[in-house]
């Protein structure tokens, strides 16, 4: 049995307490470390050579009643947007400096099926002067989100551009948006459809008070090797060989400038890339559709410097069309690399040099 006193309950006197401590302390000056681990970590701070310990003691409750009113935001320190004092490194301009990769659903136009809502990636920039520290990142997302319920369109993304623009008192700014376009596909003989998927970019670029618009796109193709197909067949006819050519899945990023009050639609640069290359990879096969691959792909034998060109044929060929690039990449099955090339138009794409992993981007997943 417990026998509780009146003596538990009672609050030791200041004179008590004083001795409590005074014993602690000499204690702790011959405690080993260990000893005061084990009793509790906060007796090292008696221990005659203890630092002082002026560390305020902070809350650690969450205070949910907390509001901030206009005084206290003005009082929140802003080193992002500091003095030039405040700036580390070289004083020099920055062409882009933002956000990337912030994603929302959008809602697109298209040609063929209406209004889509599609998950978007969204890249923001501008530039910064020398002599400014930095920029309120947020201001682009915030610019951006005041236009995001609408249907875009290169006129809306302008908008959104003008008010981050404005936001950030900036010369040259940038929005790039990227996702992932349906399209319905037939399938070569068998009667079924299914979806294509294109990846796709609109991105609008203002550099010296002149704004221009450019749409990408990849575009997945089966590419048969002409060499190979030529060598197979001369197996066939003077030995009775039979043998079969190389055939690779390959992909090529068009990239193009709209003209300044034309449509250019999404199905559009799928459509001139159909004309160009039509061994476009298929979605719903089963073996009839097999073999009419097998015989496009015959009918259509090309090179990596073929696919460039025919590519570039196709859009040299449309008004609408400014500037444009092709980059297009065959991932070999004959060899352990990749046959590669890039055609250019214009100003807009000229660049002596070129991002080293820019071709490893077109690996496409399926």
């Amino acid at each position: 049995m417990n026998v509780h006193t009146p003596e538990i309950d009672r609050k030791p006197s200041q004179e008590e307490a004083a001795e409590a401590l005074e014993l602690l302390r000499r204690w702790a000056s011959k405690a080993q470390d260990a000893e005061i681990e084990a009793l509790d970590p906060l007796v090292a701070r008696l221990a005659p050579d203890s630092a002082p310990d002026s560390y305020p003691a902070l809350s650690r409750a969450y205070p949910d009643n907390f509001s901030v009113d206009s005084d206290y935001k003005a009082g929140l320190p802003d080193l992002q947007n500091g003095p030039s004092s405040l700036i580390r490194g070289a004083n020099r301009a920055i062409q882009h400096v933002g956000i990337s990769n912030f994603r929302l659903p959008i809602q697109y136009h298209t040609r063929d099926n209406g209004d889509l809502h599609l998950e978007t990636s969204v890249t923001g920039t501008v530039s910064l002067e020398a002599d400014k520290k930095g920029i309120n990142m947020s201001r682009i997302m915030r610019s951006f989100y005041a236009h995001a319920d609408k249907t875009f369109s290169f006129e809306v993304i302008e908008a959104a551009l003008d008010d981050y623009k404005s936001d950030l008192e900036s010369f040259d700014a940038r929005i790039n948006m990227r996702f992932s376009f349906p399209m319905k596909v037939e399938s070569l003989r068998s009667g079924l459809s299914g979806y294509q998927y294109y990846d796709i970019a609109l991105e609008l670029v203002e550099q010296d008070g002149v704004r221009r618009k450019v749409m990408h796109l990849d575009y997945v193709y089966s590419s048969t090797c002409p060499c190979s197909l030529e060598l197979s067949e001369h197996a066939r006819r003077t030995r009775g060989q039979l043998a079969t050519p190389h055939s690779q899945r390959s992909v090529a990023r068009i990239s193009v400038e709209v003209k300044e009050g034309e449509c250019l639609w999404f199905e559009d640069v799928v459509d001139m890339c159909r004309r160009a290359v039509p061994t476009e990879t298929q979605v719903m096969v089963k073996r009839e559709d097999e073999q009419a691959f097998a015989e496009l792909n015959a009918a259509n034998p090309i090179f990596v410097e073929d696919a460039a060109r025919l590519f570039a044929e196709q859009l040299q060929a449309d008004a609408r069309v400014g500037d444009y690039r092709v980059v297009a990449s065959h991932q070999e099955s004959l060899h352990s690399h990749d046959a590669v090339s890039v055609l250019t138009e214009g100003d807009l794409f000229a660049a002596e040099s070129l991002d080293p992993k820019l071709f490893s981007t077109l690996f496409h997943v399926g």
